[in-house]
């Protein structure tokens, strides 16, 4: 796996490297059921890097519980996300997808006023791996 090239990877080399669900979130930007996801509650500190491939994405100290059924964040590590419009299900939302592998991650909302940013991340646990501390 440490050969493994997330910029030229082949979308046949993403589905030999993911599951089906991690591929169908992460490489199809698909959406986890609401409160199923392993992160949800998760409340030690540490580091959350991307499922697919290992960049640093959010540290414990941003996540917030934000009653919304997926982990929420105020703010990304710095470049660690890049920022798309999506159009789909008849919404306009901003998606994030992990700057390293542009896998989808989830959205973000400007709809948390009591957060340092005001923004919410709203991450799918299955795109996460956490790495204690």
């Amino acid at each position: 796996m440490s050969d493994f090239d997330p910029r030229s990877a082949t979308e046949i080399d993403w589905r030999n490297r993911l599951d089906a669900s991690e591929y169908y979130v992460l490489r199809e930007a698909g959406t986890e059921r609401p409160g199923t996801g392993k992160y949800l509650h998760e409340n030690r500190q540490g580091i959350y890097h991307c499922r697919a491939c290992g960049a640093e994405l959010f540290r414990s100290d941003t996540k917030f519980d934000s009653h919304c059924g997926w982990p929420a964040f105020f703010r990304p590590e710095d470049a660690a996300v890049t920022y798309h419009q999506d159009s789909s299900h008849g919404m306009e939302r901003t998606e994030v997808r992990c700057a390293n592998c542009q896998s989808h991650l989830g959205h973000v909302f400007e709809d948390a006023p009591n957060m340092p940013t005001g923004q919410r991340y709203c991450i799918n646990s299955i795109c996460l791996d956490f790495q204690a501390e």
